[in-house]
């Protein structure tokens, strides 16, 4: 089964806003096994909109119209849709009154151009909306079958998988392959890295493998395809294994798992308290570690030490230390992870320093050298790391290999390479 995607607006075309939503509406469709013939991105006009169905309609079984669905003049989509299937549109008096209880609620003033959210062409079948006011449809006509969304991508990937897919599974019944899919989350390894490893394991029969880079890390997604279910799951089992055989310990979570919440998870399994001491990241790690609900029982204070009187005031490092070794170093980093594990009185003390840039760098320690501790019961360890980012994503790799070091000490991992 083939589906086109139609991906509407002046925001797009424009190029203030980038697309995201037709990479995750293709790999949801990849997983009920249906493939994409083709994706338009057209402005809010009716005559493109149009044509694009036109054009979509020629080469797919059903086509995914997204964007355009709100109560503002620019939102024609739901209108231009039903001209171009020749249908009227009607009021749905049951939306229309969810709206406006919904409206009263959240003590939002209502106003007129919100009916428009109501109307949709004849026949059309509503897909709720969980995360927003504006509800999807579907419609099948002679000139083809059309599912509309909101443009939004939060909502987006709430209707896709719960509204959507099962609209096509019930009307699009045709047999297909089962598929079983899994994203493994991979930190440390660069993408070609990444691609050279599993290369050197293959082939991997009926397995599809997909590399996407989410800096500063890499997420592998895995598709396996069988008779069944039963089939499918079983060969995804078994390619995880190989790879995460082949990765190692550079294999940190899964599906929606975030290192942060693999970290925090790992101190409540353990039972051990953690604090942070920064001072390049500039509170990046607890930032991370404090988008985990409940983290306040094993995160005790995160300390932002960015002058080295800060380092010396706050964390104990004593002045000669800096002024001999500066305060981008080994022994720096170690004081530092120390000092904060021991004012705090906790299990684990994180520590980070090191030359962001532009400036700052020298012939000894050029920009992007960093230095990341951890201060653990048995012992001190200290990662050095030469990086050639700008400044932005010199942070964002340190943290990322602070959050790393700590979720290899808590699995009883190497936590330094060197």
């Amino acid at each position: 089964m083939k589906a086109g995607l139609l991906i509407i607006g002046d925001e797009l075309t424009g190029g203030s806003v980038q697309d995201v939503n037709a990479s995750f509406t293709a790999r949801e469709l990849d997983m009920i096994g249906w493939s994409v013939s083709a994706i338009l991105l057209v402005g809010d006009d009716p005559p493109s909109i149009i044509s694009g169905l036109d054009y979509l309609f020629s080469r797919s079984d059903v086509v995914i119209v997204s964007g355009g669905l709100g109560p503002t003049a620019d939102d024609i989509t739901t209108a231009a849709v039903a001209e171009g299937l020749g249908l009227p549109l009607e009021t749905d008096e049951e939306v229309l009154a969810g709206l406006k209880e919904r409206f009263h609620a959240f003590n939002i003033p209502w106003t007129e151009n919100n009916a428009k959210q109501a109307r949709f062409p004849r026949g059309a079948e509503v897909i709720n909306n969980p995360a927003g006011t504006a509800a999807g449809f579907y419609v099948k006509t002679e000139k083809g079958a059309v599912v509309v969304v909101p443009g939004v991508p939060r909502e987006v990937r709430r209707m896709i998988p719960e509204g959507v897919a099962p609209v096509l599974e019930r009307d699009f019944a045709e047999e297909r392959t089962a598929k079983a899919r899994r994203t493994l989350k991979i930190t440390g390894l660069s993408e070609s890295r990444v691609d050279e490893i599993i290369a050197g394991i293959g082939p991997f029969p009926e397995i599809s493998l997909g590399f996407y880079p989410h800096f500063p890390e890499q997420h592998l997604v895995v598709i396996a395809r069988g008779r069944d279910a039963g089939e499918a799951a079983a060969r995804l089992e078994d390619a995880d294994k190989r790879i995460r055989r082949a990765l190692g310990g550079h294999v940190y979570g899964v599906d929606g798992e975030t290192l942060e919440k693999v970290v925090g998870g790992l101190l409540e399994e353990r039972g051990l308290t953690l604090a942070v001491a920064e001072s390049f990241t500039g509170g990046l790690i607890a930032d991370r570690l404090t988008d985990i609900p409940g983290i306040s029982r094993f995160l005790e204070r995160g300390i932002v030490a960015y002058s080295n009187d800060a380092k010396v005031e706050l964390l104990k490092v004593p002045a000669d230390i800096i002024e001999k070794h500066g305060a981008v170093s080994r022994e720096t980093a170690e004081y530092m992870a120390r000092g904060v594990k021991t004012s705090s009185g906790v299990d684990l003390g994180l520590s980070t320093t090191g030359i962001a840039g532009p400036a700052g760098g020298s012939d000894e320690k050029p920009v992007g050298t960093v230095y990341i501790a951890l201060a653990a019961p048995d012992g001190v360890f200290c990662r050095k790391l030469s990086l050639r980012w700008g400044r932005r994503g010199i942070k964002e790799i340190g943290a990322q290999t602070a959050l790393d070091m700590a979720r290899r000490y808590l699995t009883g991992g190497a936590v330094c390479d060197e």
